[in-house]
């Protein structure tokens, strides 16, 4: 525990006197000292380990919508703190392909009025938000899997795991 001392000085008046019935302050102060003490406390480092505790993680697989040249779909993957950002801004942190071209040039911009941004969970549905009324409206004649990543949040800051992610579900073949 660390403690110091401060000490303030005030100005104070010494009066005032009449002159022909007008105010006249005189120029001298007398100072007055005023004491103040401040106590530090810290916590060791035994009791700040035990108060942090990690968030719980979400990992992100995300598959290309074409095979390569071998056969295989490209994984791109991801690690994010579990409720705290959109699929599509994990996507776009990452330099993961969210669009197609035309959704490239005319996407909304995450505001959830294009339809642009579809993505379909492979894996790991329960770990995201429940569809919203944007999502409703847009996906209404898709597949239950089918998500639009400005729509959906990655976990809940309770749970953890991992969710499989294909890209653009729309050009798979």
């Amino acid at each position: 525990m660390a403690s110091f001392s401060l000490t303030s000085i005030t100005p104070q008046r010494t009066g005032f006197s009449l002159r022909n019935t007008s105010y006249s302050y005189p120029s001298k102060f007398i100072p007055r000292k005023r004491h103040v003490f401040v106590t530090l406390a810290t916590a060791s480092p035994q009791t700040s380990s035990s108060i942090t505790s990690e968030k719980p993680e979400i990992e992100l697989e995300f598959v290309g919508p074409n095979p390569g040249s071998d056969g295989t779909y490209p994984v791109d993957k991801a690690k994010e703190i579990s409720g705290e950002k959109l699929l599509r801004n994990i996507m776009s942190d990452n330099k993961i392909e969210l669009y197609a071209a035309y959704g490239k040039v005319m996407n909304c911009g995450g505001g959830g009025s294009c339809g642009t941004c579809i993505v379909e969970i492979l894996e790991g549905k329960d770990l995201l938000n429940e569809r919203t009324n944007t999502e409703l409206r847009y996906l209404k004649k898709k597949p239950e899997s089918w998500r639009l990543a400005c729509q959906t949040i990655v976990g809940n800051k309770e749970n953890s795991g991992k969710v499989v992610v294909q890209r653009l579900p729309q050009w798979k073949k």
